[in-house]
């Protein structure tokens, strides 16, 4: 999920809470909190779910709620006096009450083929290709963020066009160049699955997967 309200950009991949191009710092179940509300938006999210989903299996009291909620406010620059996003239904729960944008939706336009998904992998990360220009650098507003040595604040895209089934790879400028199985790329180039992609010092290995082609079944070998 992606949201952008106000100045600010919820990223539930990356967990991250931007304010113009600066990271705003939450404690992880304050972020989990934040989501909640945004997946909810506009409707009134009771006590009891919130509590559910933020401490599942665990009982706590209404008082952390509000510890969350005041830790939110704050970040925000949010009061529940001058409720700009949050805002309090009283004896019943909270809702996120601002104008609110979904960035995930903005980029996958009806009839795109859903037959079809295209991620990133970097250790034990996955960042999930979106129809269009998908950004990687070091600059949090971008797509596949990576806040890693080498890596520049726009450093390369991938496009996919899933009418047609592409997925290019291309440099944009960076200082340290873009490589495409160890190999510095020029032009753009298009992806295969299980490509290794290498910006800065990370590596990414690009996958692709097709609801019409699924992948064979490894075999076990004899010994």
């Amino acid at each position: 999920m992606r949201v952008r309200f106000g100045h600010f950009i919820v990223d539930s991949g990356t967990r991250t809470l931007i304010s113009e191009d600066r990271e705003i710092p939450l404690s992880p179940k304050a972020f989990d909190l934040l989501c909640v509300l945004l997946e909810g938006r506009p409707n009134v999210v009771p006590k009891a779910v919130l509590l559910a989903r933020v401490w599942p299996a665990t009982h706590v009291v209404d008082a952390n709620l509000n510890v969350l909620i005041g830790e939110i406010r704050r970040a925000i620059s949010d009061t529940a006096q001058r409720s700009l996003f949050i805002r309090t239904a009283h004896g019943i729960g909270f809702a996120f009450c601002g104008e609110a944008l979904d960035l995930d939706r903005q980029r996958h336009p009806e009839g795109l083929d859903e037959s079809a998904r295209y991620w990133l992998v970097w250790n034990d990360r996955t960042f999930v290709l979106a129809e269009g220009n998908n950004v990687i650098g070091r600059d949090p507003k971008c797509e596949v963020w990576l806040d890693a040595s080498g890596v520049s604040r726009r450093h390369a895209k991938i496009s996919v066009n899933g009418r047609t089934r592409t997925v290019a790879l291309e440099d944009m400028n960076s200082t340290n160049g873009t490589f495409l199985q160890r190999s510095r790329i020029v032009d753009r180039v298009d992806l295969s699955d299980g490509d290794l992609i290498k910006i800065g010092e990370v590596e990414l290995r690009f996958r692709a997967w097709f609801a019409d082609k699924p992948r064979p079944t490894e075999r076990i070998a004899r010994l």
